[in-house]
């Protein structure tokens, strides 16, 4: 299916991604999770995309809006256009494109991230996907890269094991599972001595 293949793709770009496969579905996540981008089909069963980007507009839930469709002419993106949808992608779409309009929606979802965040000799490079350590080049796997972004994002605050599993996997984790302290522990080992990782007891980790 197309969801699953533009998930997969997503998720190769250090995106936490769910998918729904239905506008009742859709509704239904969309009222408990809080999501930068919404990727909105706008032929979906059950209920419409059209009638979903309507909920999403009248409940004021905060997320952006990216409407696909198989209609492509002006009069039809300017109808998604006007439900509320904040930017529309004729199918058939460029995979890297709709890539580019995600990051560029979710930096609109969000206060936007610097090109570069750093702290503690640790420097994160947005653009190019890497990350030095005093100046070393140190090579992540997608989800320690994710972890390590949101670490720096909190200029030093706590974050917990949850938001992490929140921010950086999807809903299909367990949220009892060892995974974020195991790719901690990676990502630990990688970043090398001293140590910039602090782990507070029973709140969660920082980079001072």
């Amino acid at each position: 299916m197309l969801a699953d293949s533009i998930a997969e793709g997503l998720r190769g770009e250090a995106l936490a991604v769910d998918v729904a496969y239905d506008g009742e579905a859709a509704i239904e996540r969309l009222g408990v999770h809080d999501y930068d981008v919404l990727i909105l089909d706008r032929d979906l069963p059950l209920v419409h995309g059209d009638d979903v980007c309507g909920t999403v507009v009248e409940r004021g839930w905060p997320v952006r809006v990216l409407m696909l469709t198989a209609a492509g002419d002006v009069r039809s993106r300017v109808a998604g256009l006007s439900l509320g949808a904040d930017d529309y992608l004729p199918k058939p779409f460029a995979f890297e494109e709709l890539v580019a309009r995600v990051h560029a929606l979710g930096r609109r979802a969000r206060r936007a991230d610097p090109p570069m965040l750093e702290r503690a000799g640790v420097r994160l490079d947005w653009a190019h996907r890497q990350v030095f350590r005093e100046g070393r080049y140190v090579p992540l796997a997608r989800k320690e890269f994710g972890v390590l972004a949101e670490l720096l994002r909190a200029q030093g605050a706590v974050v917990s094991a949850e938001e992490l599993l929140e921010k950086v996997w999807d809903e299909h984790i367990d949220p009892f599972t060892n995974t974020v302290r195991t790719t901690m522990t990676k990502l630990r080992k990688k970043l090398g001595e001293p140590q910039v990782i602090e782990t507070v007891p029973g709140s969660g980790y920082r980079i001072p």
